[in-house]
């Protein structure tokens, strides 16, 4: 029997288990960048008002550093590959990351694997398959992405035409390849550890680490930008001089990493990792005496990986300092879009819709983090914890109050970082309590949301995902309500639509409260339903 037998009956399963998986995130990759372009395209009503932004921009280093090198601005299909590039690199590598983990070392710590090589399967053929799986999804990203760019047009008369098919082509192409790079990583990681969530970390520190990597390289010489996976993706120039030879680079070092993976798989046996796990101490700390202390040492990597992250985003929104009038121009569609139809007082109306762009951001750790008892309970680690006596609203209670305090961090650390931004910009070190400190008005809407997801999973777990469904009607309502001309009734069930605008409106008591009303019932309802289903 072939190393490789049984690969592509195990890749049709893996497809048949993922697919709606890869749909999703597909359309996520295609959205964001047709959303930019489409967004540049209607933002500006000429090509004097797009130059004069482009110009604001392409020194800004804040941007540089979170984006990638500033090329072709004053273009529409620039701005969206600029704009869109490294957050899909990153996209695709999560994904990519997700599918191999997923089809390898949790199938080997579950013990599914062994059920499996127990059929004629060869010894390489899961390795391979949960390979080809992250391919073709990393090819459906890619050909989604491309299509979105070919389907984007203007209203703008000066944007009418279609983008270069080439270049258009080229991103979805060049984004398919450096998510197998990060496959490749994923792969490796899946060699050196027992831990699910051990591989997980070793590849996310990786993707961080090509994520920074580009970011210095783009600030300096440009050297570290071509130890990053996520360089060379950028280094193809769509839509600014187009180079396909990066793509060569990203193939070489995918095929790289898929040598070392079956080297090391090759020196491991199934189950093990090259990494030998270390024991756990005989006795758990204090900390971990609580369900509180259980639920912080649970969610304590995400707390701090998303405060440091919606503080990087703060900073590079603040970074635009008082130049933000260059980069709306005369357009009222502009003014509309990213200053909340504040003409009067433009500044506040766009940092109040940066306050507001942060608050979604911080949604997201929202939701996860009041969705993370799920994954607990599908690793069957609830049922250990209820054994040993602790009740269950206790250990539920535990994880709602870290989801609350760490959303409240999360929220505070975007505006601050906001704050900060708009000060070494402009010098005016009251900008901590006009721009910064406004962002906890949003944090009643923000918590509305985690507490929706605690009601889903009290009631019906296997419906969290409706969670950020709501999420994405929100981001929808708050972007696009006016111009798809959404009904009051429709927009007014987002609670941020609920929230004043501040700094540019008077934050308003009641609404806030309202709002945390209806998060605290959700919550509660969710508790209580908790409490009365089966585990499981």
């Amino acid at each position: 029997m072939s190393g490789l037998s049984g690969s592509l009956l195990l890749l049709r399963g893996h497809l048949r288990r993922d697919r709606w998986m890869i749909l999703w995130w597909s359309l996520a990759s295609a959205a964001v960048f047709w959303s930019q372009g489409g967004a540049m395209a209607n933002l500006y009503a000429t090509q004097a008002e797009f130059d004069k932004a482009a110009a604001s921009l392409e020194g800004n280093a804040a941007f540089i550093a979170m984006l990638g090198p500033a090329r072709a601005l004053d273009t529409v299909g620039g701005q969206a590959f600029w704009q869109s590039s490294a957050f899909c690199a990153v996209l695709a590598g999560l994904m990519s990351m997700f599918v191999i983990g997923r089809h390898t070392r949790a199938e080997e710590e579950s013990g599914r694997d062994e059920l499996v090589r127990s059929g004629a399967i060869g010894r390489y053929a899961p390795l391979v398959a949960a390979l080809l799986a992250a391919v073709v999804a990393n090819v459906v990203l890619g050909l989604a992405t491309a299509a979105g760019l070919l389907a984007l047009r203007g209203d703008s008369p000066l944007r009418g035409m279609p983008l270069p098919v080439a270049d258009s082509v080229a991103s979805g192409v060049g984004l398919a390849a450096c998510g197998i790079v990060f496959s490749a990583t994923a792969l490796v990681a899946a060699q050196l550890t027992q831990s699910t969530r051990t591989m997980y970390g070793i590849a996310g520190i990786v993707l961080g680490a090509a994520y920074l990597l580009r970011a210095v390289g783009d600030l300096g010489n440009g050297v570290a930008s071509w130890l990053s996976p996520i360089g060379w993706y950028q280094a193809m120039h769509p839509y600014s001089g187009l180079r396909w030879w990066p793509l060569a680079v990203m193939l070489v070092g995918a095929a790289v990493g898929l040598g070392l993976a079956v080297l090391l798989f090759g020196r491991r046996d199934v189950g093990s990792g090259i990494l030998a796990a270390r024991p756990g101490p005989p006795t758990a700390g204090r900390s971990l005496h609580s369900s509180l202390g259980l639920a912080w040492r649970l969610q304590r990597g995400s707390v701090i990986g998303w405060t440091l992250g919606l503080a990087v985003s703060g900073l590079a929104y603040g970074s635009m300092g008082d130049s933000v009038e260059d980069l709306v121009g005369d357009s009222g569609f502009a003014v509309d879009a990213v200053a909340g139809g504040q003409a009067d007082n433009l500044l506040d109306g766009f940092y109040g819709t940066a306050l507001v762009m942060l608050a979604l951001l911080a949604a997201g750790f929202a939701i996860s983090s009041a969705g993370r008892p799920r994954a607990e309970e599908e690793a069957t680690h609830l049922e250990s914890v209820l054994v040993a006596g602790v009740p269950r609203q206790t250990w539920l209670a535990g994880h709602l109050l870290v989801t609350v305090a760490g959303t409240f961090a999360v929220l505070l650390a975007g505006g601050l970082g906001l704050g900060a931004g708009y000060a070494a910009m402009t010098g005016d070190l009251d900008a901590f309590r006009r721009y910064g400190v406004p962002v906890v008005a949003y944090l009643a809407p923000v918590l509305a949301l985690s507490g929706l997801t605690r009601l889903l999973y009290g009631v019906a777990p296997r419906r969290l995902w409706l969670a950020w469904v709501a999420l994405g009607f929100c981001v929808v309502v708050l972007m696009f309500g006016d111009v798809l001309e959404l009904p009051d009734w429709m927009q007014s069930l987002s609670p941020f639509h609920q929230m004043p605008l501040v700094p540019a409106e008077e934050f308003d008591i009641t609404p806030f409260l309202l709002v945390a009303a209806v998060a605290a019932l959700l919550s509660g309802a969710g508790q209580m339903a908790f409490r009365r289903r089966d585990i499981g």
